[in-house]
């Protein structure tokens, strides 16, 4: 329906009214594409949440294995001192 019919060259009526359907045609593409972004946009902003609350447990990880080997370490420290300066 792109294109224009002999109708439409002789009627300016059938034109119009052609002219309307394919406007109506297009508006609803446009809204069924306007549709998909906006879904498009939520999966991408829980995408973007999920990676953030990731990288924030990743990091509680690496602080909590850094206190444990820290305090591992002051501890062994502790015990060789203990061990073999104060006697």
């Amino acid at each position: 329906m792109s294109g224009t019919t002999e109708i439409e060259k002789k009627s300016l009526e059938a034109h119009v009214e052609l002219c309307a359907e394919r406007y109506n045609a297009l508006e609803d593409r446009i809204d069924n594409v306007d549709s998909k972004i906006s879904s498009l946009s939520t999966v991408v902003r829980e995408v973007h949440d999920m990676i953030q609350r990731m990288g924030n447990k990743r990091t509680d990880q690496l602080i909590n294995w850094g206190v444990g080997i820290i305090g591992t370490l002051i501890g062994t420290i502790a015990w060789l001192v203990t061990q073999y300066v104060i006697k």
